[in-house]
């Protein structure tokens, strides 16, 4: 695997430095408890619509089969190819689309932003961007658009502390980032060389060409302006993707946070704790954050790339970077998560932390040292994440208890949105096949409603 570590010089992987690596030891777990938070209350859903709750009933029903989901790309190109363009928006919007997506204009995407702000959660907006392999230009057209994403935020008011999620391989080539996690092995990069590139200074870059080094900085002047334009009005969350470029990914991320973060934590890093050095990686930022004067924003989840990093490690004949199992993905969460609430009540404004996760027992895990440790409920934080559309359970109930919770929310047009509800679809199908809990919810409310 390869994953990064802090020097005195500044960032490397660890891939060739191996046995520095840090070790930690597992964070004791308190009791699990929280009878308010049992979330098994069908009350929860009496604020949604009599539609509402039959199309997330039919659209769960869909997600509950392995087949469908795992095919989810080849049906929907099946289904564009025998209705046509027009047909097959018609059939997606009133039913996936819906349920997933905000939206395709600022008129809808803000009526269901109300909605979302009258059920007491808070949007954080995702411009649905693959990864692009484009010109310039086209990287280009991607920063206008998150350069939107951003204005949109801020402008409508939609709730206090908008977040929106950020896609760095959107603005900078796969490629490029692969290679410099590659030589990061080799070497470490001062993240103050990458500061005065995103000032529009001319640098060289070790290890990277000309035309490579011009891509690079570039792609760090869109990243700069996206920031220059959310300091001190909307919370970048930039999203990791794989291991095999992950530490470029975190390493633009901390150069970021170092220019940005000085008096807020504007520019937050996404840890994934279903990978064996997470936990290490997060410790080793929130030193680096520590020495550095700057504040540090955390976007925890458990990861989305399993499949593909273990058939890839496999494939090169090392070691699988993913925990062995489920639980021991959860003492990695939980124990990650423990390390910042510690921070967080210490010094709250330095330090924030958004549990992104749909996982009943980590939410309640997260409740109960909140209340221990004495952090505020709606204090700044810490918040909690869901995606839109799923896990409503654990949201609505949050929201009724006083808890800061998002809901991650793609917009954009049936053709924009359809290859990332495919990504989401198929790194979340074990969620999406598990979530008999909430289709038995539903079906209760769904029951109560015919019975009155």
């Amino acid at each position: 695997m390869l994953s990064s570590r802090v020097t005195s010089a500044g960032y490397q992987s660890l891939r060739l430095v191996g046995t520095s690596a840090v070790r930690v030891a597992a964070v004791k777990q308190p009791e699990l408890l929280s009878s308010s938070m049992a979330f098994e209350d069908p009350s929860a859903f009496r604020v949604k619509s009599f539609g509402e709750l039959l199309r997330a009933l039919g659209v769960f029903r869909l997600c509950s089969f392995p087949m469908l989901v795992n095919n989810c790309g080849k049906l929907m190109s099946l289904g564009r190819m025998l209705l046509g363009r027009k047909g097959f928006s018609l059939l997606l919007r009133p039913t996936v689309y819906a349920q997933f997506v905000a939206g395709e204009n600022e008129r809808e995407i803000s009526q269901s932003m109300q909605k979302i702000s009258m059920l007491g959660m808070r949007p954080m907006l995702a411009v649905p961007i693959e990864e692009d392999l484009g010109e310039e230009k086209r990287y280009d057209d991607n920063m206008e658009a998150m350069l939107e994403c951003v204005r949109m935020s801020h402008r409508n008011a939609w709730c206090k502390d908008p977040m929106m999620q950020l896609k760095i391989t959107a603005l900078l080539s796969p490629e490029l980032c692969v290679k410099l996690t590659t030589l990061m092995t080799q070497q470490s990069y001062d993240l103050d060389l990458l500061v005065k590139a995103m000032d529009g200074n001319a640098v060289d870059v070790p290890g990277l060409d000309e035309s490579e080094t011009l891509h690079f900085l570039c792609g760090l002047q869109r990243l700069n302006r996206i920031a220059e334009e959310s300091v001190n009005k909307v919370r970048v969350l930039v999203d990791a993707e794989y291991t095999y470029m992950n530490p470029a990914l975190s390493l633009v991320t901390m150069a970021m946070m170092k220019k940005f973060n000085r008096d807020g934590a504007w520019i937050w890093n996404t840890y994934q704790c279903y990978l064996n050095e997470s936990r290490s990686l997060l410790l080793e930022d929130l030193q680096l954050s520590k020495r550095e004067r700057f504040c540090f924003g955390v976007k925890l989840v458990r990861g989305a790339y399993m499949d593909k990093e273990r058939k890839l490690a496999e494939k090169e004949k090392r070691d699988d970077p993913v925990h062995q199992c489920w639980e021991d993905t959860n003492d990695s969460y939980n124990g990650s998560m423990d390390v910042m609430l510690e921070n967080i009540s210490q010094k709250p404004e330095r330090y924030k932390i958004i549990v992104a996760t749909h996982n009943e027992e980590s939410v309640r895990w997260a409740v109960k040292r909140m209340e221990e440790l004495g952090i505020d409920k709606d204090g700044g934080s810490v918040c909690f994440g869901q995606l839109l559309g799923m896990c409503d359970h654990v949201s609505l109930t949050l929201a009724k208890e006083g808890y800061a919770v998002y809901k991650s929310v793609p917009y954009g047009s049936v053709d924009d949105t359809v290859p990332y509800l495919v990504r989401r679809a198929q790194e979340n199908r074990t969620v999406l096949q598990g979530i008999r809990k909430e289709r038995e919810l539903l079906r209760k409310e769904f029951k109560r409603r015919l019975a009155k």
